[in-house]
């Protein structure tokens, strides 16, 4: 990589606003710069439409997604106003997750031209330069910042710096030429003899200050303490060569050392090695990003989660010792014991194979010693037995509320150390990445001995105050006698769909009504703009169940668990029932078709609410059902005043509302009123009520 474009994290404190203003625009620059260089490794153009990973995108949508990350967000900041390109900024939005190897929904997208996206991105990179140019802000930078949403874009271009390159990867060699700028290393041999070295145990203090000096997301903040018990850990990654001997001895064969999980992953996938070795004749090759180079044996292997685990199955049973990964709390005690100097303490050079300082691609185990162990930093990340929480005091950023909370499901495992590509926020010691544990990274994994192997999956459940004050209201059968306002919605859904094939409840909040819905109705789909609410009833679809913690007076809570069979939906079939993330105002295309659409409470909490509800009519077959309904409390914090539609009162923004609808529909429905519960910061209820209507598309 070129000496130029190599980057430190941007501090966040200092009394020079100029000279943060300059340090930003650079960091800016060269991280966009980065990312368009990892393309250049292709043979044309036509390589962008290709899937090499089948649970992911075609590759020319992370080329744009980048780059509508930080339109998107500063839309919903309101730090902008207008939009470059609304079809690229729907379409580019939202990535597919880790998802299970069998549930990917695969729909048909309409991708632009290369031209198109590379102009796109120009467009992008012109406006937020203006705005990193222009803006008024203070030091240090905080959450609050107007400058924070532009560290968050350039630390969300950095993470897809290495997943792209782990896609590119993952292409057919033929699609792949050498580029001077992605220098690769072409030290390879033997491997080295591994060996177990003692660690002392202790106190491990895992958390950042809200008033840290580097960026950080959500999950690293708050506070967590473990203690560690003596362990012992291996000097090297495994290597390509230690796990050679695991293949070799029908490790991949050998159901016994997999996990469930691990099993039926294996038997679906076929595998019987690690992904980035090539299979020649009864010999193996090894694959970095752009070339297929001889078996770098002394080279950590790369494995996912799984693989990793059985590794450590097989070695316990080989050495009759209890071998296993390590978990979170190890690896930072490993981190201390080496005393590892954590970026931006680092010197000329980073001690480690990161932060492309090195090399673009992975190195000899033994090449980079930090303490009495190598690797401990960089060269690839290393897989722990720790799914991703949050900390005590976690909370999400208001602007990227589901970066996080997404992965607390038990079935993300932390990655900790880095990789040779890993740069920015990923290069740090509080740096905290879950993936799914069949997926692969530039990953691999160093194994440790420890006195008695345990479980470390604990049970998830929710435990943010708001999320699950929503459950509550939502899944209880009535509040303070007020009938349960979703079954309310559901039964005007039920009295007023003539058609009852599709329908669509926008702003379905954590879904109970979504479920009510599909009693009446063959097909039915929740949309919201936050994850957060949306997997609440996602986990009600995958677990049949929900479970929260609700506190019931001062700070004692309690753990609820709502069953389907609680609410009399056990026999629902949860086929017809699913649920998206969507912005109300730029929905993507194909929702639509539906015989019936529900917005509760939601118009006055859209930035635009006039183009969505000139969108909704689009959306809907001939003859077509609206309900709408809204306590019309405007907000300036959600709406701009100047599009509020109406006034401050009901009456004024329903008849307002019914000359925007008069256009293409016809009212069903005079106005009328649903009761509902809302709950004051302070603990108290009170009745409201919403004004709804009921409309025919023309």
């Amino acid at each position: 990589m070129e000496k130029n474009l190599i980057t430190r994290n941007i501090l966040l404190t200092g009394t020079d606003i100029e000279e943060k203003r300059s340090e930003i625009l650079d960091y800016f620059l060269k991280t966009y710069e980065t990312f368009e260089r990892l393309f250049d490794c292709f043979v044309d153009d036509f390589v962008y439409y290709e899937q090499p990973e089948k649970l992911r995108h075609p590759i020319i949508f992370y080329y744009g997604h980048t780059a509508s990350f930080y339109i998107n967000k500063m839309i919903i900041g309101k730090y902008i106003s207008e939009r470059i390109n609304p079809k690229f900024e729907n379409m580019f939005a939202i990535g597919v997750d880790e998802m299970s190897w069998d549930d990917l929904d695969k729909e048909n997208y309409s991708w632009p031209t290369v031209a198109q996206t590379r102009e796109y991105r120009k467009q992008v990179k012109d406006v937020v330069v203006d705005y990193i140019k222009n803006v008024e802000f203070s030091l240090p930078i905080n959450w609050e910042s107007p400058l924070w949403v532009i560290l968050m874009g350039i630390e969300h271009e950095r993470i897809h710096i290495e997943t792209s390159s782990v896609l590119h990867r993952q292409l057919d060699i033929k699609f792949m030429k050498e580029d001077l700028f992605w220098i690769e290393c072409n030290e390879f041999g033997e491997a080295p003899l591994n060996e177990l070295l003692p660690v002392k145990g202790g106190v491990v203090v895992q958390g950042k200050d809200w008033n840290d000096r580097l960026y950080g997301w959500d999950n690293e903040y708050g506070e967590k303490k473990t203690t560690v018990e003596d362990f012992k850990a291996s000097k090297y990654l495994v290597s390509n060569g230690e796990f050679l001997e695991f293949v070799e001895e029908g490790g991949y064969e050998n159901d016994s050392y997999w996990s469930e999980e691990g099993l039926n992953w294996k038997n679906h996938t076929k595998v019987t090695y690690p992904t980035f070795w090539v299979k020649e004749g009864d010999s193996f090759q090894y694959r970095t990003m752009t070339r297929v180079i001889p078996m770098a044996k002394n080279w950590p292997v790369d494995v996912n989660f799984l693989e990793a685990e059985a590794f450590c199955a097989w070695k316990s049973e080989k050495e009759n010792k209890n071998i296993t990964l390590p978990s979170e709390p190890m690896w930072y005690r490993l981190h201390e014991e080496c005393q590892i100097l954590d970026e931006p303490e680092w010197n000329e050079e980073a001690s480690g194979n990161i932060n492309l300082e090195h090399f673009a691609s992975s190195c000899p185990v033994d090449r980079f010693r930090q303490g009495d162990f190598y690797d401990v930093v960089g060269n690839v990340w290393q897989w722990t037995t720790t799914p991703i929480d949050g900390f005590e005091g976690f909370k999400v950023h208001p602007l990227y509320d589901d970066f996080s909370v997404p992965t607390f499901d038990n079935r993300h495992n932390l990655i900790k150390g880095g990789s040779w590509i890993s740069t920015g926020n990923e290069a740090i010691k509080d740096s905290r990445y879950a993936f799914r544990r069949h997926f692969y990274q530039h990953a691999g994994f160093r194994y440790v001995e420890v006195k008695k192997l345990q479980e470390e999956r604990e049970d998830i459940y929710e435990r943010d105050e708001i999320i699950s004050q929503y459950c509550d209201f939502h899944y209880g059968d009535e509040h303070y006698g007020v009938k349960n306002f979703n079954v309310a919605i559901a039964d005007l859904a039920k009295k007023y769909g003539k058609n009852r094939r599709k329908a669509l409840d926008l702003g379905c909040n954590v879904g109970r009504a979504v479920f009510e819905m599909g009693k009446t109705f063959s097909h039915v789909t929740g949309i919201d703009f936050t994850t957060r609410l949306i997997q609440i009833g996602q986990r009600m679809i995958n677990n049949g169940s929900i479970k929260y913690e609700r506190k019931i007076q001062g700070e004692n809570k309690e753990l609820c668990n709502i069953s389907l069979k609680d609410l009399g939906l056990d026999d629902l079939d949860l086929e017809k029932i699913e649920f998206w993330q969507g912005d109300a105002c730029n929905l993507k295309p194909h929702f639509t078709g539906y015989d019936l659409i529900i917005s509760a409470n939601l118009i006055d909490r859209v930035y635009n609410p006039r183009k969505f509800l000139e969108d909704i009519s689009h959306r809907l077959n001939d003859d077509g059902i609206f309900i709408i309904g809204s306590p019309f409390t405007w907000d300036e914090s959600y709406t701009d005043k100047e599009l509020w539609i109406g006034g401050h009162n009901g009456k004024d923004s329903q008849e307002a509302l019914e000359e925007v609808l008069s256009k293409d529909f016809e009212k069903v429905k005079e106005p009328f009123e649903v009761e509902f519960v809302i709950r004051e910061h302070q603990r108290k209820f009170q009745h409201s009520k919403s004004f709804f209507s009921v409309w025919k598309k023309r």
